[in-house]
């Protein structure tokens, strides 16, 4: 199976502790998808909210494709999301009731189709991310040093 990841938000992962990834497709329109294949895409502050039953993202900015014309997206438009009732359901009853959100970790083609990794997220306090650092610089300390060895 060809996955080609567009975009890993990095930062989601740092400041916030996964509970639970949904993979999601995503309705775009075309030069969306240019600027995809592109990687002119920024999902660092990127949420899921809930409208009529219907999950959309928000705050995905998606650069406007350079070679296109007139018929150009806006880049921070609402996005709707794919996914099934069932999982809309289990989604927003987990928001509203433990508190939690969703954001997007990473956007990807699979077989050709866009789609998203969301995750049921619950924010770090700021112990969590200093824990969360320390064992980043140690692992690459000890990389270092199994690097070094050989």
């Amino acid at each position: 199976m060809s996955i080609l990841i567009i975009q890993d938000n990095k930062k989601a992962r740092f400041d916030y502790e996964v509970l639970e990834v949904i993979e999601a497709g995503i309705v775009l329109t075309g030069s969306e998808v240019k600027s995809l294949r592109a990687k002119d895409v920024q999902l660092k502050d990127a949420y899921v909210s809930f409208q009529n039953g219907e999950a959309f993202l928000q705050n995905a900015h998606i650069s406007p494709y350079r070679a296109s014309s007139y018929n150009n997206h806006t880049p921070e438009r609402l996005r709707k999301l794919l996914l099934n009732r069932n999982e809309i359901n289990k989604l927003m009853g987990q928001v509203q009731e433990r508190g939690l959100s969703i954001v997007p970790l990473k956007i990807f083609f699979k077989k050709g189709m866009v789609k998203l990794d969301l995750g049921l997220v619950r924010g770090k306090k700021a112990h969590d991310k200093r824990n969360t650092i320390k064992e980043r610089e140690s692992n690459k300390s000890l990389k270092q040093t199994l690097r070094h060895s050989r």
